[in-house]
């Protein structure tokens, strides 16, 4: 896989055009997998240690935004960024991950996401970097891939962020740029909402659904449509109530449902399989289709 990394020169009719159009577009580009001239795309980030509640919005939003035929552009970082790609390619749709370091199995952070590149290259996306192979993370570097995360974009939406926090340098470059900015409200007690509320007060549209987002896009909203979703029995029923409250882990599900841990783990496993709910990753549950 890593020996067909290409590369495409600003010159090249497949270089992004909107990329383009910012003011230090990259002159070279890194990639796997294909790479396309004009395409709408949608950014989505936020927090590497994000909440059950950032998790679940993350991953429907995405899933929504992918279903419209937009392309879901994150930066690959653990947390919403990934959740984020996984979401798209869970729909089998296009997504890219734009990399702060280069792209080769040595230099690519995190290495927990390895795998994840087969799925996203396997689904048609792309990963990407203005870095030569062989470039480690460094401090300005992840900062510096965010224009390009933004740039490709025609706006950008911050889940969860704290008030330092690299989603919001994204959410900065795309005011630069001239994109659209989107954020998510939390508590007000939640640290990882500050940099969203921040974001919200100076301008940001707030954002409850992918709806919000494709009606300030002014794109039509294909008709997805959320099924009701329904158990097979009185048990499966009982946990997908708890559900509908919101992403849960298994020992928060074990403690609302009073089920045995054993009873629990067996009913997740068929939802799994049946589509009916999703694992958003450290065993936290969350509704799917609906």
């Amino acid at each position: 896989m890593f020996k067909e990394i290409k590369k495409i020169s600003i010159e090249d009719k497949n270089y992004p055009k909107r990329l383009k159009e910012i003011k230090d577009p990259p002159k070279i580009l890194y990639y796997l997998g294909e790479m396309k001239g004009e395409e709408d795309c949608f950014a989505i980030v936020g927090a590497r240690r994000c909440t059950n509640y950032g998790k679940e919005i993350a991953y429907r939003i995405a899933s929504d935004l992918a279903e419209t035929g937009l392309t879901i552009v994150s930066g690959f970082a653990p947390g919403i960024d990934t959740i984020a790609h996984k979401a798209a390619i869970e729909r089998g749709k296009r997504t890219i991950a734009v990399l702060g370091t280069g792209i080769d199995e040595k230099s690519i952070y995190p290495k927990s996401n390895l795998k994840l590149i087969d799925k996203i290259l396997e689904n048609g996306g792309a990963i990407i970097s203005e870095f030569e192979p062989g470039t480690h993370g460094a401090k300005y570097t992840f900062p510096q891939r965010n224009r390009i995360i933004s740039g490709l974009s025609l706006g950008v939406l911050v889940v969860e962020a704290r008030i330092q926090s690299g989603a919001l340098i994204t959410a900065n470059y795309a005011k630069e740029q001239g994109r659209k900015i989107f954020a998510v409200p939390g508590s007000i007690f939640s640290q990882a909402s500050k940099g969203c509320h921040f974001l919200i007060k100076n301008g940001a549209k707030l954002v409850e659904s992918a709806e919000d987002i494709l009606e300030e896009l002014g794109i039509r909203k294909k008709e997805v449509g959320r099924r009701e979703i329904k158990g097979k029995t009185l048990e499966e029923n009982l946990i997908l109530e708890v559900l509908k409250e919101g992403a849960l882990d298994v020992e928060k599900i074990i403690e609302k449902t009073k089920l045995s841990p054993s009873k629990v783990a067996s009913i997740l496993s068929i939802l799994e399989i049946e589509g009916k709910i999703k694992n958003l990753g450290g065993n936290i549950y969350a509704i799917g289709d609906r």
